[in-house]
């Protein structure tokens, strides 16, 4: 093989391979900054939590988990971000879908409305739904201190996000292609399923991946809605509350690694199979 041949085969790899790497000196000292920020505000801290779970050895870690009352928190608490999830995104691009695509009076109102739950604090959230689902209920509808109180929290300080990621997905999404797919006589669940929804898929990925992420962690709301009642209504976040309160921080920290476990796996799963959705209609 000539050196002409084997210099193009090394610069077709490298650019194959991508270069090294881009980053100019302020830039390299920016992400440093960063990095430096980011071990200290979160990766320590996580380190520092998972080392506390394991203080007292693996029996004091799995006997935690498999404790009834424990286990029934954290089954409640996923079952209802689950739940919630589900409800969010189908709602969630509906509301999207109709303040992108209409007009109408009270746009304006709405959208602020919408981001509500972003800024109110948890507790906040809680006496709001505590004085329209509690026992004093203008509606006659008593949800709280009950297993559907944990729900009904997650999904008022959840429904923001998946609005709020594929709205600007929406704005951008050409509607030439939209028209010349109707010109060919394509339908609209055809253009639902061929381009809108894939065109979408990785917004609604993020959305639902934050909205469970966001459900799993849920505290201030729990507090009041639910009564923290044991094995009916008791959250995840408050059984971890009540582990400190006994100065047990180890199963306290063990209850936290598993959520937290379990989200960053809702977080990988959900974006592998949002890609996957986007890259085989695309």
């Amino acid at each position: 093989m000539s050196s002409i041949a084997v210099d193009a085969t090394r610069v077709a790899t490298r650019r194959r391979r991508g270069p090294l790497s881009t980053l100019d000196l302020p830039a390299g000292v920016i992400l440093g900054a960063g990095v430096l920020w980011f071990s200290l505000l979160v990766l320590l801290p996580l380190a520092l939590v998972v080392i506390a779970s394991l203080e007292e050895g693996w029996s004091t870690f799995w006997g935690t988990l498999s404790n009834i009352q424990t286990a029934n928190a954290i089954q409640l608490t996923l079952v209802s971000a689950l739940a919630a999830t589900a409800v969010n995104v189908v709602i969630g691009v509906l509301i999207a879908w109709v303040l992108v695509r209409d007009s109408f009076p009270g746009k304006r109102v709405l959208e602020l409305v919408i981001d509500l739950p972003f800024a109110l604090p948890s507790l906040v959230a809680g006496m709001v739904l505590l004085s329209l689902y509690g026992p004093a209920s203008p509606l006659g509808i008593q949800i709280a201190f009950t297993p559907y109180s944990v729900f009904l929290a997650i999904l008022f300080v959840t429904l923001p996000f998946v609005v709020r990621t594929v709205q600007p997905v929406l704005m951008e999404l050409d509607a030439e292609v939209e028209q010349a797919a109707e010109s060919l006589g394509a339908g609209r669940f055809t253009m639902l399923r061929r381009i809108i929804l894939p065109a979408l898929a990785p917004a609604i990925g993020a959305g639902a991946t934050l909205s469970f992420a966001r459900g799993v962690g849920e505290f201030g709301a729990l507090i009041l809605l639910t009564g923290n009642l044991p094995n009916v209504s008791e959250g995840a976040s408050v059984r971890i509350l009540t582990y400190i309160e006994v100065d047990h921080t180890a199963a306290a920290a063990s209850v936290a690694v598993f959520l937290l476990a379990v989200a960053l796996v809702a977080i990988v799963v959900l974006d592998l199979i949002s890609r996957r959705v986007a890259r085989h209609d695309a």
